[in-house]
């Protein structure tokens, strides 16, 4: 095999020779991997090979090391470590040789190879001599080249493993990482080459120089280097020292103060007026961590204040020390924009604006007097982006301060805001809708109803007509105020929306208009999809003065569905697909919002609706996007229909039983499962009849190997709405059943020490299933006077309960309540002493007290007292 000759034929223009290629490479990796690494490391390393052919060797190599997929990634790692040792070292060799190379971009090639292999091995125990070789190459001060690739091996390697599962295998070496970085990276290092390489590999080595921060010179130093490179006249050395201060700002915000007194603000502010827009955004989001972080601070102290405890880390209050000098600059940089950029990019502007919005949530109604002159001045300017700024600054600041302390400027500014919508610059008719977004989502409280209301939803409805984006921001205000205007901001006794409510007069108009803004052909900036969503939350909350329009919407809904479904065997091409496709998910939401709103009303319509969504499933096929939104409004149509909906069965089970066992849509297959319980609980004992082919499915489901795991706490907890649902129509089920439910709590016991948190998560997840299948189960039979069903299995649920009780594991507090209650439902079903061994066992007392702890929420200590209730009840019983 040529490897020089094939690698060429891989970048060919012809399809057919560059596939060829491909397949013969693949055959090799396959059939000979150790050859085949071997064989492209040398390639690499070879000074005479062409040196796109040396790139392309290199990203083969990292591709035989490296997948983006965890279970991949793990396959990969076992196949290179289970070469064998001289093989391994071969190919290390000769990448390692590679970083001295006089070809800069194949020195960078062998860096990715050297950090791939470093991140399978080193977590392993393996190559820990890696790192002193890379600071020993350092030491070569005659090659840059060298020391460059040295340096960026460095940060390729900290990147790597900082995403590994055992990243904290580099801490150890943290004094060779810095020396080798800081050398590189001081203001008197020669080569802007090498120090920008060793900016970079400080930036990812930060989170592993934890001990080295602890130390005061040490940390002087770096800060020292650091805050140097900010003013070097390289400018991508300073937007990465920048990037540097930033995440030295996430980390180790506790040594930052007197650093902030000396040095950052000074240099922060002159980095968000420097003219280079890198610089400036990357000294903007250093201001936006300082008040991400210091929110946190703020909410972990208010927590801690609740339990009467003193919180763990101080919250030094750069921000709000800061705010009168930092918040003029970013201001005015809201001023730097413009009219026709891109709305992806991310701009000055927007950093600016994201780093307001972070500032007034940090320091709330401190920043209200900071931003009124702003405002003032600017909103009536004869400048568009001046009054852009102005009306941005206003809607940044929504979600931070008191609604006291907002209510003054919101009934002043008001007015304007809403004549801005009328703005000759799109640009500013954009954020004035997106303003009167933020105003009705966070300070709707604060709009003058008597005298601004009318005006403002006349103002919205009109803007629904307008550009994409100005209507997208419209329909998302109308959601607002329908929200927090509607029948369901205040329900009556019996928990329904009220009669009447502030929004009522105003809904027909709304919901005519959201119905034609809905019908816009194409969805640019998600208008349309906008328009659906609020036309959701308008039918979800409205009052009961408001229902003859609501059933209007039904009978649009179901015409739109329908003219839809006849196109569908006309669509051409993937475009026309989707769109079908997105059209029918929204759909199918207003249909679920209208079942939710109207309960069995809805059942004078039942036929028709049935009728359309069983036509969509099949217009849908196995593989349209828009299968799972009908299912799911098929759920939400037998919740509503309850009993009734026993008649639609029979045309829906056949779709219901094989999206349950299409594995390879595993989300329609997990909103299949959860839809059975719908259905069950839609039907009560009825469901009885109907449970059979459900239980085959789910119980194929959770001994299936090539389903996803995420998916069996949901069948889990099924099995337990099927058992509620049927009762002691549930008999033939048990013994399956509970043997699963038996080898699902043997196999949810997780090791000592796990380091996988995507592990620990999906055993409590399983074990809270298990609970709530236990649960239903209990609940089911005892409900039908069936005890006896239960006596076989009464131990192994106890042995359950108890191993939540005795885990050294961390539980929930739902998995706890769960376990409680279970315990209680178990005692109240058998009161007659037959339990009371069980019960007098020295965990039972120890999981009633932690029920009732005082960190406890108020349920779950509820929970608790009733627990013990029914477990003196029945320990008494044989007395």
């Amino acid at each position: 095999m040529n490897a020089a000759e094939l690698l060429q034929n891989t970048l060919s223009p012809d399809a057919g020779v560059r596939q060829n290629a491909e397949h013969q490479l693949e055959a090799a990796a396959r059939d000979n991997y150790g050859a085949y690494v071997g064989m492209l490391a040398a390639e690499l390393a070879n000074e005479s090979t062409a040196p796109h052919l040396r790139n392309a060797a290199g990203l083969a190599v990292k591709n035989a090391l490296t997948a983006r997929d965890a279970a991949r990634q793990e396959e990969f790692a076992n196949r290179w470590t289970s070469l064998p040792e001289d093989a391994r070292s071969d190919v290390k060799a000769k990448t390692f040789s590679t970083l001295s190379s006089q070809d800069g971009r194949a020195g960078y090639s062998a860096a990715q190879v050297i950090a791939a292999i470093a991140g399978i091995e080193i977590p392993r125990g393996l190559w820990n001599e890696l790192i002193g070789q890379l600071t020993k190459a350092m030491g070569e001060t005659a090659n840059n080249l060298l020391r460059q690739a040295a340096l960026q091996t460095i940060g390729l390697t900290c990147e790597v493993i900082s995403s590994s599962s055992n990243p904290e295998v580099l801490a150890a070496q943290s004094n060779e990482i810095l020396t080798a970085v800081v050398q590189g990276a001081r203001k008197e290092e020669p080569s802007v080459e090498v120090q920008l390489a060793a900016i970079q590999a400080l930036y990812n080595s930060l989170a592993f120089v934890k001990a080295n921060f602890e130390r005061e010179g040490e940390r002087n130093y770096i800060m020292q280097v650091i805050c140097e490179a900010t003013q070097h006249t390289d400018i991508r050395i300073k937007v990465n020292a920048f990037e540097c201060l930033v995440e030295i700002m996430h980390l180790y915000y506790d040594k930052m103060r007197y650093y902030m007194e000396q040095a950052l603000f000074g240099l922060t502010v002159l980095g968000m007026r420097d003219p280079e827009p890198r610089v400036a955004m990357q000294a903007i989001e250093f201001w936006a961590t300082v008040a991400e972080e210091e929110l946190d601070l703020i909410m972990e102290a208010d927590e801690a204040r609740e339990f009467g405890e003193e919180p763990e880390r101080p919250c030094h209050g750069f921000a709000r020390i800061a705010l009168p000098e930092i918040l003029p600059v970013l201001l005015d940089t809201l001023r730097n924009q413009e009219e026709d950029a891109v709305d992806d990019d991310w701009t000055v502007a927007k950093a600016a604006s994201a780093a307001v919005q972070g500032l007034a949530d940090a320091t709330t109604d401190e920043i209200v007097a900071l931003v009124i002159p702003f405002i003032e001045q600017n909103i009536q300017s004869p400048e568009w982006n001046s009054r852009d700024a102005a009306v941005m600054c206003f809607g940044c600041i929504m979600s931070g301060p008191s609604l006291a302390s907002l209510a003054p400027l919101v009934k002043q500014a008001l007015p304007q805001i809403v004549q801005m919508l009328h703005d000759p610059s799109e640009s500013v008719k954009d954020t004035a809708s997106w303003t009167l977004g933020r105003i009705t989502d966070l300070g709707c409280g604060a709009i003058d109803l008597d005298n601004q209301l009318s005006i403002l939803v006349q103002a919205l409805v009109q803007g629904l007509q307008g550009e994409p984006r100005v209507a997208t921001n419209c329909a998302w205000a109308l959601m607002n105020l329908c929200d927090q205007l509607g029948g369901a901001a205040k329900l009556t006794p019996e928990g329904n929306p009220a009669p009447t409510a502030v929004i009522s007069p105003f809904f027909e108009g709304i919901i005519g208009t959201l119905l034609a803004a809905s019908d816009r052909s194409t969805n640019e900036a998600n208008a349309r999809s906008s328009a659906y969503e609020a036309l959701s939350t308008a039918v979800t909350g409205c009052a009961q003065d408001t229902l003859p329009h609501v059933n209007n919407v039904a009978v649009t809904v179901l015409d739109r569905q329908g003219k839809l479904n006849a196109m569908a065997s006309q669509l051409v091409g993937m475009d026309d697909r989707t769109s079908w496709a997105e059209l029918q998910t929204n759909l199918c939401s207003v249909l679920q919002a209208l079942t939710r709103r109207l309960g069995k009303d809805i059942l004078p319509l039942g036929d028709q609706i049935m009728g359309s969504l069983l036509t969509t499933v099949q217009a849908c096929g196995s593989q349209s996007e828009a299968l799972e939104d009908v299912f799911m409004a098929i759920g939400g149509f037998a919740t509503a229909s309850e009993a009734a909906f026993e008649k639609y069965l029979p045309s829906f089970n056949p779709f219901l039983i094989s999206a349950l066992q299409g594995h390879q849509d595993l989300q329609l297959c997990k909103t299949a499962i959860g839809i059975v319980g719908d259905v069950c609980r839609a039907l009560g004992p009825a469901s009885a009849q109907y449970a059979e082919p459900y239980m085959v499915a789910l119980t194929e489901n959770v001994q299936s190997q090539s389903l996803a795991r995420d998916v069996k706490p949901v069948i889990l907890s099924t099995f337990g709405d099927i058992a509620l649902a049927t009762g002691s129509g549930f008999a033939p089920f048990l013994p399956n059943t509970m043997m699963t439910l038996a080898q699902a709590a043997q196999s949810s016991v997780l090791p000592e020490t796990p380091t996988d948190w995507a592990i620990v998560d999906f055993f409590t997840a399983l074990r809270e299933a298990i609970a709530d299948a236990y649960s239903g189960i209990v609940a089911g039979v005892v409900a039908d006077s069936r005890s006896d069903l239960l006596q076989p299995y009464v131990e192994s649920i106890v042995t359950f309960i108890a191993s939540v009780a005795q885990s050294s594991q961390e539980r929930t507090e739902t998995l706890l309540r769960s376990a409680i209650g279970l315990l209680g439902d178990v005692s109240a079903a058998y009161p007659g002493g037959e339990l009371k061994t069980l019960l007098q066992q020295g965990w039972v007392a120890e999981l009633i007290r932690a029920g009732r702890g005082k960190t406890m929420g108020h349920e779950t200590r509820k929970v608790a007292a009733w627990a013990r209730e029914q477990i003196r009840a029945a320990s008494a019983g044989g007395s």
